[in-house]
């Protein structure tokens, strides 16, 4: 009989004897973020001066009205400035309205946390005391779409890179004619056979601005700003803060950053369940 040129691998079932690990065998998972964020109300004492509870009351009241009377829309706002409350009204209200997953920092003052009901932000800036409801605040959203091309070549890369390259070739093209409202375009580095030199050398031709996203609601993902429009890093860590997934998105904003319509809904029920809540607790006893 002539002998096979290549060593055959024994056959071993999807199903059935063979198919699992041994005792003495190691079973390799994806390290991934075993935290699922739930929603939790704001821990609130409850203890501010009747006045001041009645207005930050009276002011959630006021957004519970407005969302219900505005549908969501992914590029539209339902705002408020907070300036003309007294300082211990608006204390209140962030205390009422809690914090939530995601926050976003910006170079100059301008910055926003989201609250504990997703889609409601708190924005903070010069002259800026806002709260609002959106898929993403509309300020922080035209900073980031306000990022031109730089019409500088692209440099001479080093001989002993792999696919950076070919890599930042094409992400500049896609930027170059990229246009908003278009479906992301994903590429995968954790996918891809890059060296760290790759990976390096790419950070430094796309550049970084001082814009960048936090979301936490499992593990945590972290969003920055590339300096060519439409281009953003994204990174995703487990709870060893162990990188599990590195990706360059083409978008106007990460899908992950923004709120959704099922979100919006969510939120107009859980405010109502909130304010309803506050109003028990605030009766007194007769």
């Amino acid at each position: 009989m002539m002998t096979f040129p290549i060593p055959v691998v024994p056959y071993k079932p999807s199903i059935g004897p063979g198919s699992q690990p041994l005792e003495d065998e190691v079973l390799i998972t994806l390290d991934v973020p075993n935290d699922v964020h739930a929603f939790r109300p704001p821990l609130v004492e409850l203890d501010a001066p009747p006045e001041v509870a009645a207005a930050a009351l009276a002011f959630l009241q006021q957004l519970l009205a407005a969302l219900r009377a505005t549908p969501f829309a992914a590029t539209q706002a339902v705002r408020f400035s907070l300036l003309d409350f007294a300082p211990a009204v608006r204390d209140e209200i962030n205390e009422l309205l809690g914090e939530g997953e995601v926050s976003i920092l910006t170079a100059g003052d301008l910055r926003a946390q989201e609250t504990a009901f997703t889609g409601i932000w708190r924005i903070h800036g010069e002259g800026i005391d806002d709260v609002e409801a959106s898929a993403f605040p509309r300020a922080l959203r035209e900073l980031a779409m306000a990022r031109q091309l730089s019409l500088t070549p692209a440099p001479v890369p080093p001989a002993d890179l792999m696919n950076a390259p070919a890599l930042h070739h094409e992400i500049r093209s896609l930027s170059a004619q990229w246009s908003a409202g278009r479906a992301a375009h994903v590429i995968n580095l954790s996918l891809l056979p890059a060296t760290p030199d790759d990976l390096a050398w790419l950070d430094r031709q796309l550049g970084r601005i001082s814009f960048s996203i936090l979301s936490r609601g499992f593990g945590n993902c972290r969003i920055t700003a590339t300096a060519l429009p439409f281009v953003w890093w994204v990174q995703y860590f487990n709870n060893m803060e162990k990188l599990i997934l590195n990706s360059l998105e083409i978008v106007d904003l990460p899908a992950v950053a923004l709120a959704a319509a099922e979100d919006y809904a969510e939120t107009i029920v859980r405010l109502d369940e909130w304010i309803a809540s506050i109003e028990s607790a605030l009766v007194q006893p007769s």
